[in-house]
């Protein structure tokens, strides 16, 4: 795969200059963006998936869905479904997206639509809902909405900085574009991570004077079955697979080696629709663990299913001010 990464090197530079020229027609207004007189906040990343952006959406909607009546726009990526959706109580993870229903299912009183086109993903909302804030899953690189604030993710170990274009590097986006991002979040960070190392990492991403780094690491829950939660001991009793179908999972194989848990794991690429002989495989195994995103195509379709919840766990005091920050922004006039 490295290789070939490196054989396509020609090609990312045809990517890079793609994306400089389409962010420049943006810049100088040639190309328009669209703002809302609502509030818009846009969690996105520089890189293709692996971030963190699910559970950063989940944290936002547990912090502020006692206050403001929110809706949660994303593109559904792999549904099977065309255009704009609402997500209901009938509607399916192959309609919906994984993520978009993950969501869904955790916040049923949240409203979760789906439109690649996310200007008219929010029109309609406005049209249907009227909420009061609108989450954008997944858009920082979708410049044809300009929304009110942006969080941009850059995983620890990946660092947008030291990254490159696809296809030889993950950037789908140029560096400079973090220059939009009101809030930069480190995610995936060791979590005993030295304030020397945070300010190393802080100077590396020169943000601008209007920007504000903050830094976090994944905390995982205990692991669950059906809708019961089970200790780690009563885990480690069993013959363990682990199933993953997400851009890194690293960080969830590091924390049950951690565990002192012994399994196998089976890797799949992200978003990954499980076939029928990949189904029969999983059925012949003792205990299936699998990620909270994977879970969301695997229950009712085996009995053997145990998931791990995952959340981001902010360093010092970064979700106070990040939630100050955001609260401050909401209530501005449009």
């Amino acid at each position: 795969m490295r290789l070939l990464r490196k054989i396509a090197f020609p090609v990312s530079l045809v990517y890079a200059l793609v994306v400089h020229v389409r962010n420049y027609l943006y810049d100088i207004g040639f190309l328009k963006s669209r703002s809302f007189d609502i509030p818009v906040i846009c969690i996105g990343n520089l890189s293709v998936g692996g971030t963190g952006k699910t559970p950063m959406i989940e944290l936002l909607i547990s912090l502020f869905q006692d206050s403001y009546s929110i809706a949660v726009l994303s593109r559904g990526y792999k549904r099977k479904s065309k255009g704009f959706l609402i997500g209901g109580r009938e509607s399916t993870f192959e309609e919906l997206g994984d993520e978009p229903f993950q969501i869904k299912s955790k916040f049923p009183k949240v409203v979760v639509a789906v439109d690649a086109n996310r200007t008219r993903g929010i029109l309609e909302l406005k049209k249907q809902v009227t909420p009061k804030v609108i989450l954008l899953d997944d858009a920082f690189q979708h410049r044809k909405v300009r929304p009110g604030y942006s969080i941009l993710l850059t995983a620890y170990s990946n660092l947008y900085v030291d990254d490159w274009y696809l296809p030889t590097g993950d950037l789908r986006d140029g560096k400079k574009e973090a220059k939009r991002a009101n809030a930069i979040i480190v995610t995936k960070c060791p979590s005993a991570l030295s304030q020397k190392e945070r300010d190393t990492i802080t100077s590396r991403l020169k943000p601008k004077n209007n920007q504000q780094v903050f830094f976090s690491s994944l905390a995982y829950d205990l692991p669950v079955k059906d809708t019961k939660t089970i200790s780690w001991g009563d885990l480690g009793n069993l013959k363990i697979t682990l199933v993953t179908g997400i851009a890194y999972p690293k960080p969830l194989v590091d924390f049950l080696n951690d565990k002192g848990l012994v399994f196998e794991h089976l890797r799949f690429g992200d978003h990954h629709y499980f076939s029928n002989d990949e189904l029969d495989l999983f059925r012949s195994k003792e205990c299936i663990l699998t990620t909270e995103k994977d879970y969301v195509r695997l229950n009712g379709k085996l009995k053997n299913l145990y998931y791990i919840p995952v959340r981001h766990n902010f360093l010092n005091d970064g979700e106070d001010v990040l939630t100050k920050k955001l609260s401050e922004f909401m209530m501005q006039d449009p």
